[in-house]
Protein backbone atom coordinates (compact mmCIF):
# COMPACT_ATOMS: atom_id res chain seq x y z
CA UNK A 1 0.00 0.00 0.00
CA UNK A 2 1.28 3.44 -0.94
CA UNK A 3 1.51 6.11 1.71
CA UNK A 4 0.10 9.55 1.15
CA UNK A 5 2.25 11.62 -1.19
CA UNK A 6 3.80 8.55 -2.85
CA UNK A 7 3.10 7.43 -6.40
CA UNK A 8 4.19 4.76 -8.82
CA UNK A 9 5.38 5.51 -12.33
CA UNK A 10 5.79 3.01 -15.11
CA UNK A 11 7.62 4.00 -18.26
CA UNK A 12 9.99 2.90 -20.97
CA UNK A 13 13.39 4.32 -21.71
CA UNK A 14 15.20 3.82 -24.99
CA UNK A 15 18.97 4.08 -25.13
CA UNK A 16 21.76 3.14 -27.53
CA UNK A 17 24.60 0.99 -26.27
CA UNK A 18 27.63 -0.12 -28.23
CA UNK A 19 29.07 -3.45 -27.16
CA UNK A 20 32.39 -4.78 -28.39
CA UNK A 21 32.32 -8.12 -30.19
CA UNK A 22 34.71 -10.88 -29.07
CA UNK A 23 36.78 -10.21 -32.21
CA UNK A 24 37.12 -6.53 -31.31
CA UNK A 25 38.08 -7.37 -27.73
CA UNK A 26 40.75 -9.76 -29.01
CA UNK A 27 42.07 -7.14 -31.45
CA UNK A 28 42.29 -4.52 -28.67
CA UNK A 29 44.17 -6.93 -26.42
CA UNK A 30 46.66 -7.76 -29.18
CA UNK A 31 47.03 -4.11 -30.15
CA UNK A 32 48.34 -3.05 -26.75
CA UNK A 33 50.95 -5.84 -26.58
CA UNK A 34 54.57 -5.00 -27.39
CA UNK A 35 56.51 -7.28 -29.76
CA UNK A 36 57.83 -9.53 -27.01
CA UNK A 37 54.32 -9.91 -25.56
CA UNK A 38 52.87 -10.78 -28.96
CA UNK A 39 55.48 -13.51 -29.45
CA UNK A 40 54.35 -15.18 -26.23
CA UNK A 41 50.69 -14.61 -27.02
CA UNK A 42 51.01 -16.36 -30.40
CA UNK A 43 52.71 -19.31 -28.74
CA UNK A 44 49.89 -19.53 -26.20
CA UNK A 45 47.18 -19.42 -28.88
CA UNK A 46 48.90 -22.19 -30.89
CA UNK A 47 48.92 -24.35 -27.75
CA UNK A 48 45.25 -23.59 -27.01
CA UNK A 49 43.89 -24.04 -30.53
CA UNK A 50 44.91 -27.27 -32.33
CA UNK A 51 43.56 -25.90 -35.64
CA UNK A 52 46.10 -23.04 -35.61
CA UNK A 53 49.69 -23.82 -36.53
CA UNK A 54 52.91 -22.27 -37.77
CA UNK A 55 53.50 -22.18 -41.50
CA UNK A 56 56.27 -21.42 -43.93
CA UNK A 57 55.72 -18.02 -45.62
CA UNK A 58 55.00 -19.65 -48.98
CA UNK A 59 52.35 -21.85 -47.35
CA UNK A 60 50.17 -18.90 -46.32
CA UNK A 61 47.10 -19.33 -48.49
CA UNK A 62 43.44 -18.55 -48.38
CA UNK A 63 42.83 -21.75 -46.42
CA UNK A 64 40.39 -19.95 -44.14
CA UNK A 65 38.29 -18.88 -47.11
CA UNK A 66 38.43 -22.38 -48.54
CA UNK A 67 37.06 -23.86 -45.33
CA UNK A 68 34.36 -21.19 -45.23
CA UNK A 69 33.30 -22.22 -48.74
CA UNK A 70 33.23 -25.85 -47.62
CA UNK A 71 30.87 -24.90 -44.79
CA UNK A 72 28.56 -23.14 -47.23
CA UNK A 73 28.61 -26.03 -49.69
CA UNK A 74 27.95 -28.62 -47.02
CA UNK A 75 25.03 -26.58 -45.69
CA UNK A 76 23.57 -26.15 -49.22
CA UNK A 77 23.85 -29.88 -49.94
CA UNK A 78 22.31 -30.99 -46.65
CA UNK A 79 18.75 -32.30 -46.77
CA UNK A 80 16.16 -33.20 -44.21
CA UNK A 81 15.86 -31.88 -40.71
CA UNK A 82 18.93 -30.22 -39.27
CA UNK A 83 20.95 -32.11 -36.75
CA UNK A 84 19.87 -31.24 -33.20
CA UNK A 85 23.45 -30.46 -32.15
CA UNK A 86 24.06 -28.21 -35.18
CA UNK A 87 20.71 -26.52 -34.68
CA UNK A 88 21.54 -25.54 -31.13
CA UNK A 89 25.20 -24.95 -31.79
CA UNK A 90 26.51 -21.79 -30.11
CA UNK A 91 29.97 -20.46 -29.51
CA UNK A 92 30.90 -20.31 -25.85
CA UNK A 93 31.99 -16.65 -25.86
CA UNK A 94 32.89 -16.71 -22.19
CA UNK A 95 35.23 -19.62 -22.72
CA UNK A 96 36.59 -17.97 -25.88
CA UNK A 97 37.41 -14.75 -24.09
CA UNK A 98 39.06 -16.68 -21.29
CA UNK A 99 41.21 -18.63 -23.75
CA UNK A 100 42.36 -15.49 -25.54
CA UNK A 101 42.86 -13.30 -22.49
CA UNK A 102 46.34 -11.92 -21.84
CA UNK A 103 47.16 -9.52 -19.02
CA UNK A 104 50.40 -8.17 -20.50
CA UNK A 105 52.52 -9.25 -17.52
CA UNK A 106 53.44 -12.86 -18.23
CA UNK A 107 55.45 -12.45 -21.39
CA UNK A 108 59.12 -13.24 -21.88
CA UNK A 109 61.83 -12.62 -24.46
CA UNK A 110 63.17 -16.15 -24.76
CA UNK A 111 61.34 -17.18 -27.96
CA UNK A 112 63.73 -19.08 -30.20
CA UNK A 113 63.41 -20.42 -33.69
CA UNK A 114 65.42 -23.53 -32.76
CA UNK A 115 63.11 -26.45 -32.03
CA UNK A 116 65.76 -28.03 -29.80
CA UNK A 117 65.60 -25.22 -27.23
CA UNK A 118 62.10 -23.79 -27.71
CA UNK A 119 60.33 -26.13 -25.31
CA UNK A 120 63.01 -26.40 -22.64
CA UNK A 121 61.59 -25.47 -19.22
CA UNK A 122 62.92 -22.37 -17.52
CA UNK A 123 65.45 -23.09 -14.76
CA UNK A 124 64.04 -22.94 -11.26
CA UNK A 125 65.19 -20.07 -9.05
CA UNK A 126 64.55 -19.91 -5.34
CA UNK A 127 62.47 -16.96 -4.26
CA UNK A 128 63.87 -14.56 -1.71
CA UNK A 129 61.42 -15.91 0.86
CA UNK A 130 62.61 -19.48 0.25
CA UNK A 131 66.24 -18.39 0.60
CA UNK A 132 65.49 -16.60 3.87
CA UNK A 133 63.53 -19.57 5.24
CA UNK A 134 66.52 -21.79 4.51
CA UNK A 135 68.90 -19.37 6.29
CA UNK A 136 66.55 -19.08 9.28
CA UNK A 137 66.48 -22.88 9.60
CA UNK A 138 70.26 -22.74 10.21
CA UNK A 139 69.91 -20.26 13.09
CA UNK A 140 69.91 -21.47 16.67
CA UNK A 141 66.27 -20.68 17.50
CA UNK A 142 63.87 -22.30 19.93
CA UNK A 143 60.28 -23.18 18.95
CA UNK A 144 58.85 -19.80 19.97
CA UNK A 145 61.57 -17.92 18.09
CA UNK A 146 60.88 -20.03 14.99
CA UNK A 147 57.22 -18.95 15.14
CA UNK A 148 58.34 -15.32 15.47
CA UNK A 149 60.74 -15.67 12.52
CA UNK A 150 57.96 -17.14 10.39
CA UNK A 151 55.70 -14.20 11.25
CA UNK A 152 58.43 -11.68 10.41
CA UNK A 153 59.26 -13.27 7.05
CA UNK A 154 55.58 -13.40 6.15
CA UNK A 155 55.21 -9.69 6.90
CA UNK A 156 58.02 -8.34 4.67
CA UNK A 157 57.00 -5.83 2.00
CA UNK A 158 58.30 -5.75 -1.59
CA UNK A 159 61.40 -3.79 -0.56
CA UNK A 160 62.20 -6.24 2.22
CA UNK A 161 61.18 -3.98 5.11
CA UNK A 162 59.32 -5.15 8.20
CA UNK A 163 56.83 -2.38 8.89
CA UNK A 164 54.41 -4.30 11.08
CA UNK A 165 54.03 -3.36 14.73
CA UNK A 166 56.24 -5.51 16.98
CA UNK A 167 53.42 -5.80 19.50
CA UNK A 168 51.07 -7.15 16.82
CA UNK A 169 53.44 -10.06 16.09
CA UNK A 170 53.60 -11.05 19.74
CA UNK A 171 49.81 -10.82 20.08
CA UNK A 172 49.24 -12.86 16.93
CA UNK A 173 51.46 -15.70 18.15
CA UNK A 174 49.75 -15.73 21.53
CA UNK A 175 46.28 -15.76 19.97
CA UNK A 176 46.89 -18.35 17.21
CA UNK A 177 49.40 -20.68 18.84
CA UNK A 178 48.81 -20.16 22.55
CA UNK A 179 52.49 -19.32 23.00
CA UNK A 180 53.45 -16.35 25.14
CA UNK A 181 56.07 -14.00 23.64
CA UNK A 182 56.96 -10.37 24.23
CA UNK A 183 58.16 -7.44 22.14
CA UNK A 184 61.74 -7.82 23.32
CA UNK A 185 61.83 -11.41 22.04
CA UNK A 186 60.37 -10.39 18.66
CA UNK A 187 62.94 -7.60 18.28
CA UNK A 188 65.75 -10.02 19.15
CA UNK A 189 64.70 -12.41 16.35
CA UNK A 190 64.24 -9.53 13.89
CA UNK A 191 67.81 -8.33 14.50
CA UNK A 192 69.10 -11.85 13.80
CA UNK A 193 67.20 -11.95 10.50
CA UNK A 194 68.61 -8.52 9.62
CA UNK A 195 72.09 -10.04 9.47
CA UNK A 196 71.09 -12.71 6.96
CA UNK A 197 71.61 -12.30 3.21
CA UNK A 198 70.72 -9.82 1.85
CA UNK A 199 71.96 -7.82 4.85
CA UNK A 200 69.36 -5.30 5.96
CA UNK A 201 66.33 -7.48 5.30
CA UNK A 202 63.49 -7.02 7.83
CA UNK A 203 64.68 -3.50 8.73
CA UNK A 204 62.22 -1.05 10.24
CA UNK A 205 63.16 1.91 8.02
CA UNK A 206 65.89 3.17 5.69
CA UNK A 207 68.17 4.36 8.47
CA UNK A 208 67.91 1.00 10.24
CA UNK A 209 68.62 -0.78 6.93
CA UNK A 210 71.74 1.23 6.09
CA UNK A 211 73.11 1.15 9.63
CA UNK A 212 73.08 -2.65 9.92
CA UNK A 213 74.96 -2.90 6.62
CA UNK A 214 77.65 -0.54 7.88
CA UNK A 215 77.87 -2.37 11.21
CA UNK A 216 78.51 -5.63 9.35
CA UNK A 217 81.58 -4.10 7.65
CA UNK A 218 85.16 -4.37 8.87
CA UNK A 219 85.98 -2.61 12.12
CA UNK A 220 88.66 0.04 12.73
CA UNK A 221 88.22 1.55 9.28
CA UNK A 222 87.98 5.38 9.59
CA UNK A 223 85.58 5.65 6.64
CA UNK A 224 83.29 2.96 8.07
CA UNK A 225 83.36 4.57 11.50
CA UNK A 226 82.50 8.00 10.03
CA UNK A 227 79.62 6.49 8.05
CA UNK A 228 78.34 4.76 11.19
CA UNK A 229 78.40 8.04 13.16
CA UNK A 230 76.52 9.80 10.37
CA UNK A 231 73.77 7.17 10.34
CA UNK A 232 73.54 6.86 14.16
CA UNK A 233 73.91 10.45 15.29
CA UNK A 234 73.58 12.81 12.30
CA UNK A 235 70.73 11.35 10.23
CA UNK A 236 68.80 14.64 9.94
CA UNK A 237 71.85 16.57 8.69
CA UNK A 238 72.70 13.69 6.34
CA UNK A 239 69.20 13.73 4.80
CA UNK A 240 69.36 17.48 4.23
CA UNK A 241 72.98 17.37 2.98
CA UNK A 242 74.18 19.95 5.49
CA UNK A 243 77.84 19.31 4.75
CA UNK A 244 79.29 22.15 6.80
CA UNK A 245 77.44 20.98 9.93
CA UNK A 246 78.57 17.39 9.38
CA UNK A 247 82.23 18.37 8.98
CA UNK A 248 82.13 20.43 12.17
CA UNK A 249 80.30 17.83 14.28
CA UNK A 250 82.32 14.85 13.01
CA UNK A 251 85.67 16.65 12.85
CA UNK A 252 86.41 15.58 9.27
CA UNK A 253 87.49 17.38 6.09
CA UNK A 254 85.86 17.38 2.64
CA UNK A 255 87.69 14.28 1.42
CA UNK A 256 86.87 12.19 4.51
CA UNK A 257 83.22 13.23 4.38
CA UNK A 258 83.05 12.46 0.66
CA UNK A 259 84.45 8.94 1.25
CA UNK A 260 81.85 8.27 3.95
CA UNK A 261 79.05 9.59 1.73
CA UNK A 262 80.17 7.40 -1.18
CA UNK A 263 80.23 4.38 1.11
CA UNK A 264 76.65 5.05 2.25
CA UNK A 265 75.51 5.69 -1.33
CA UNK A 266 76.86 2.26 -2.27
CA UNK A 267 74.67 0.45 0.28
CA UNK A 268 71.49 -1.39 -0.65
CA UNK A 269 68.39 0.65 0.30
CA UNK A 270 65.97 -2.08 -0.91
CA UNK A 271 67.27 -5.49 0.20
CA UNK A 272 64.00 -7.18 -0.75
CA UNK A 273 64.14 -6.04 -4.38
CA UNK A 274 66.41 -8.90 -5.42
CA UNK A 275 66.41 -9.31 -9.18
CA UNK A 276 65.14 -12.63 -10.50
CA UNK A 277 66.89 -13.82 -13.70
CA UNK A 278 63.52 -14.49 -15.34
CA UNK A 279 62.28 -11.03 -14.40
CA UNK A 280 65.43 -9.50 -15.91
CA UNK A 281 64.62 -11.10 -19.26
CA UNK A 282 61.14 -9.65 -19.19
CA UNK A 283 62.58 -6.17 -18.77
CA UNK A 284 64.59 -6.47 -21.99
CA UNK A 285 63.46 -3.91 -24.56
CA UNK A 286 62.79 -5.25 -28.04
CA UNK A 287 62.05 -2.35 -30.43
CA UNK A 288 58.67 -2.75 -32.11
CA UNK A 289 59.67 -0.57 -35.08
CA UNK A 290 62.75 0.36 -37.07
CA UNK A 291 62.81 3.78 -38.74
CA UNK A 292 65.71 4.97 -40.88
CA UNK A 293 66.12 7.87 -43.29
CA UNK A 294 67.89 7.04 -46.53
CA UNK A 295 69.15 10.18 -48.38
CA UNK A 296 68.81 10.17 -52.15
CA UNK A 297 72.33 11.57 -52.53
CA UNK A 298 75.38 12.10 -50.35
CA UNK A 299 76.16 15.42 -52.02
CA UNK A 300 72.87 17.28 -51.60
CA UNK A 301 71.84 18.74 -48.26
CA UNK A 302 68.14 18.99 -49.05
CA UNK A 303 67.46 15.88 -51.09
CA UNK A 304 64.39 13.80 -51.70
CA UNK A 305 65.35 10.82 -49.61
CA UNK A 306 62.87 8.39 -48.09
CA UNK A 307 62.08 6.82 -44.76
CA UNK A 308 62.30 3.07 -44.25
CA UNK A 309 59.72 2.00 -41.68
CA UNK A 310 59.63 -1.62 -40.54
CA UNK A 311 57.46 -3.45 -38.03
CA UNK A 312 59.47 -5.95 -35.97
CA UNK A 313 58.04 -9.41 -36.69
CA UNK A 314 61.28 -11.37 -36.58
CA UNK A 315 60.21 -13.93 -33.93
CA UNK A 316 56.49 -14.05 -34.73
CA UNK A 317 55.81 -17.07 -36.94
CA UNK A 318 53.38 -16.98 -39.88
CA UNK A 319 50.12 -18.75 -39.05
CA UNK A 320 47.66 -20.88 -40.98
CA UNK A 321 44.69 -23.21 -40.52
CA UNK A 322 45.94 -26.79 -40.15
CA UNK A 323 45.44 -28.88 -43.35
CA UNK A 324 45.00 -31.92 -41.09
CA UNK A 325 41.75 -30.51 -39.70
CA UNK A 326 40.70 -29.64 -43.24
CA UNK A 327 40.98 -33.37 -44.06
CA UNK A 328 38.96 -34.30 -40.98
CA UNK A 329 36.30 -31.81 -42.05
CA UNK A 330 36.20 -33.36 -45.54
CA UNK A 331 35.77 -36.86 -44.09
CA UNK A 332 32.92 -35.70 -41.85
CA UNK A 333 31.24 -34.01 -44.78
CA UNK A 334 31.40 -37.16 -46.91
CA UNK A 335 29.70 -39.22 -44.22
CA UNK A 336 25.99 -38.67 -44.79
CA UNK A 337 25.00 -40.67 -41.71
CA UNK A 338 25.28 -38.27 -38.85
CA UNK A 339 25.48 -39.17 -35.20
CA UNK A 340 25.99 -37.13 -32.06
CA UNK A 341 29.77 -37.73 -31.94
CA UNK A 342 30.28 -36.53 -35.51
CA UNK A 343 28.08 -33.53 -34.88
CA UNK A 344 30.17 -32.65 -31.84
CA UNK A 345 33.33 -33.03 -33.95
CA UNK A 346 31.90 -30.74 -36.64
CA UNK A 347 30.95 -28.19 -33.98
CA UNK A 348 34.40 -28.40 -32.39
CA UNK A 349 36.22 -27.86 -35.70
CA UNK A 350 33.90 -25.03 -36.69
CA UNK A 351 34.48 -23.21 -33.41
CA UNK A 352 38.24 -23.70 -33.49
CA UNK A 353 38.51 -22.59 -37.13
CA UNK A 354 36.48 -19.47 -36.36
CA UNK A 355 38.70 -18.74 -33.37
CA UNK A 356 41.85 -19.25 -35.47
CA UNK A 357 40.45 -17.06 -38.24
CA UNK A 358 39.68 -14.25 -35.81
CA UNK A 359 43.13 -14.52 -34.26
CA UNK A 360 44.93 -14.35 -37.62
CA UNK A 361 42.75 -11.45 -38.75
CA UNK A 362 43.34 -9.61 -35.44
CA UNK A 363 47.10 -9.89 -35.92
CA UNK A 364 46.81 -8.58 -39.51
CA UNK A 365 44.69 -5.68 -38.29
CA UNK A 366 47.18 -5.01 -35.51
CA UNK A 367 50.06 -4.85 -38.01
CA UNK A 368 48.21 -2.40 -40.21
CA UNK A 369 47.21 -0.14 -37.29
CA UNK A 370 50.75 -0.09 -35.88
CA UNK A 371 52.32 0.71 -39.25
CA UNK A 372 49.76 3.42 -40.05
CA UNK A 373 50.40 5.02 -36.65
CA UNK A 374 54.19 4.86 -37.00
CA UNK A 375 54.08 6.33 -40.53
CA UNK A 376 51.99 9.23 -39.23
CA UNK A 377 54.36 9.88 -36.31
CA UNK A 378 57.30 9.94 -38.74
CA UNK A 379 55.44 12.30 -41.08
CA UNK A 380 54.74 14.69 -38.18
CA UNK A 381 58.27 14.45 -36.77
CA UNK A 382 60.34 14.31 -39.97
CA UNK A 383 63.11 16.58 -38.66
CA UNK A 384 63.72 14.40 -35.64
CA UNK A 385 63.95 11.15 -37.62
CA UNK A 386 66.28 12.86 -40.13
CA UNK A 387 68.57 14.80 -37.79
CA UNK A 388 67.84 13.55 -34.25
CA UNK A 389 66.52 16.94 -33.09
CA UNK A 390 63.77 19.43 -33.75
CA UNK A 391 60.95 17.62 -31.96
CA UNK A 392 57.60 19.33 -32.62
CA UNK A 393 54.54 19.57 -30.37
CA UNK A 394 52.27 16.59 -31.03
CA UNK A 395 49.36 15.05 -29.15
CA UNK A 396 47.44 11.80 -29.60
CA UNK A 397 44.61 13.63 -31.32
CA UNK A 398 46.97 14.78 -34.12
CA UNK A 399 47.75 11.17 -35.02
CA UNK A 400 44.21 9.86 -34.44
CA UNK A 401 42.73 12.36 -36.90
CA UNK A 402 45.17 11.39 -39.65
CA UNK A 403 44.76 7.62 -39.35
CA UNK A 404 40.99 7.92 -38.71
CA UNK A 405 41.07 6.01 -35.44
CA UNK A 406 39.94 6.74 -31.90
CA UNK A 407 42.37 8.47 -29.52
CA UNK A 408 42.10 5.48 -27.14
CA UNK A 409 43.29 3.19 -29.95
CA UNK A 410 46.33 5.37 -30.63
CA UNK A 411 47.03 5.41 -26.90
CA UNK A 412 47.11 1.59 -26.90
CA UNK A 413 49.47 1.57 -29.87
CA UNK A 414 51.85 4.06 -28.26
CA UNK A 415 51.88 2.58 -24.76
CA UNK A 416 54.92 0.39 -24.11
CA UNK A 417 56.13 0.41 -27.74
CA UNK A 418 59.65 1.39 -28.81
CA UNK A 419 61.29 2.45 -32.08
CA UNK A 420 64.89 1.95 -33.20
CA UNK A 421 66.29 5.01 -34.99
CA UNK A 422 69.69 6.22 -36.18
CA UNK A 423 69.88 8.19 -32.93
CA UNK A 424 68.95 5.47 -30.44
CA UNK A 425 65.90 3.62 -29.13
CA UNK A 426 62.93 5.76 -28.08
CA UNK A 427 59.59 4.98 -26.50
CA UNK A 428 56.78 6.22 -28.74
CA UNK A 429 55.47 8.32 -25.85
CA UNK A 430 58.65 10.40 -26.20
CA UNK A 431 57.32 11.97 -29.41
CA UNK A 432 54.11 13.24 -27.79
CA UNK A 433 54.23 16.51 -25.90
CA UNK A 434 52.42 19.80 -25.54
CA UNK A 435 53.66 22.93 -27.27
CA UNK A 436 55.58 25.77 -25.64
CA UNK A 437 56.04 29.23 -27.18
CA UNK A 438 59.41 30.93 -27.52
CA UNK A 439 60.11 34.66 -27.59
CA UNK A 440 60.21 34.54 -31.39
CA UNK A 441 56.64 33.19 -31.42
CA UNK A 442 57.78 29.77 -32.64
CA UNK A 443 56.18 26.81 -30.92
CA UNK A 444 58.48 24.05 -29.66
CA UNK A 445 57.90 20.73 -27.94
CA UNK A 446 57.93 20.66 -24.16
CA UNK A 447 60.15 17.58 -24.52
CA UNK A 448 62.82 19.84 -26.00
CA UNK A 449 62.65 22.04 -22.89
CA UNK A 450 62.92 18.96 -20.65
CA UNK A 451 66.00 17.79 -22.55
CA UNK A 452 67.64 21.22 -22.12
CA UNK A 453 66.67 21.31 -18.43
CA UNK A 454 68.24 17.89 -17.92
CA UNK A 455 71.40 19.06 -19.65
CA UNK A 456 71.63 22.21 -17.49
CA UNK A 457 71.31 20.17 -14.30
CA UNK A 458 73.81 17.59 -15.55
CA UNK A 459 76.45 20.30 -16.17
CA UNK A 460 75.77 22.42 -13.06
CA UNK A 461 78.27 23.06 -10.29
CA UNK A 462 77.72 20.09 -7.97
CA UNK A 463 78.82 22.09 -4.93
CA UNK A 464 76.26 24.80 -5.70
CA UNK A 465 73.37 23.28 -7.68
CA UNK A 466 71.01 25.54 -9.60
CA UNK A 467 67.72 26.41 -7.93
CA UNK A 468 64.47 26.26 -9.91
CA UNK A 469 64.49 30.05 -10.14
CA UNK A 470 68.02 30.05 -11.58
CA UNK A 471 67.08 27.31 -14.04
CA UNK A 472 64.06 29.39 -15.12
CA UNK A 473 66.29 32.39 -15.80
CA UNK A 474 68.73 30.31 -17.88
CA UNK A 475 65.88 28.92 -19.98
CA UNK A 476 64.41 32.40 -20.50
CA UNK A 477 67.84 33.68 -21.57
CA UNK A 478 67.69 31.06 -24.33
CA UNK A 479 64.28 32.25 -25.47
CA UNK A 480 62.01 29.76 -23.71
CA UNK A 481 59.08 31.50 -22.03
CA UNK A 482 58.59 29.29 -18.96
CA UNK A 483 57.42 29.96 -15.43
CA UNK A 484 59.25 28.70 -12.35
CA UNK A 485 56.39 26.33 -11.47
CA UNK A 486 56.67 24.85 -14.99
CA UNK A 487 60.38 24.23 -14.46
CA UNK A 488 59.60 22.56 -11.13
CA UNK A 489 56.99 20.35 -12.81
CA UNK A 490 59.37 19.31 -15.60
CA UNK A 491 62.17 18.62 -13.11
CA UNK A 492 59.88 16.34 -11.09
CA UNK A 493 58.81 14.49 -14.25
CA UNK A 494 62.50 13.90 -14.97
CA UNK A 495 62.84 12.44 -11.43
CA UNK A 496 65.43 15.07 -10.52
CA UNK A 497 65.50 16.23 -6.88
CA UNK A 498 65.54 19.84 -5.69
CA UNK A 499 68.85 21.75 -5.64
CA UNK A 500 69.52 21.03 -1.95
CA UNK A 501 69.37 17.27 -2.52
CA UNK A 502 71.54 17.45 -5.66
CA UNK A 503 74.39 18.96 -3.70
CA UNK A 504 77.57 16.87 -3.69
CA UNK A 505 80.99 16.96 -2.08
CA UNK A 506 83.37 17.45 -5.01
Amino acid sequence: MLKQGQSQKLGQKQSLQQKLSPQQIQYIKLLQLPTIGLEQRVKEEIELNPVLEEAEPEEITESVDEIEREWEESEDESTGDPDPVDQNEEIDWESFLHNTEFDGQSFGSNYSGDEEFRDLPNPYHETLLEELEHQVSLLDLDDTEKLIADQILGSLDNDGYFRREIEAVADNISFNYGVVSDEEQVEKVRKKIQRLEPVGIASRDLRDCLLIQVEMMRRNDPVVETAKKILKDEWAAFERKHFSKLKTRLGVDDEQLKEAFNLIKGLNPRPGAVANPDEDSRQYIEPDFEVYYVPASDDEEDDDGEFVIKLNQRNIPPLRISPHYKEIWDDLKKNRKKNSQESEARSFIRNKVESAQWFIESIRQRQKTLLDTMKTIVALQEDFFKFGEGLKPMILKDVAERVHLDISTISRVVNGKYVQTNFGVYELKYFFSEGLKMESGEEVSSQEVKNLLEELIKNEDKKNPLSDQELTKLLRDRGYQVARRTVSKYREKLNLPVARLRKQIV
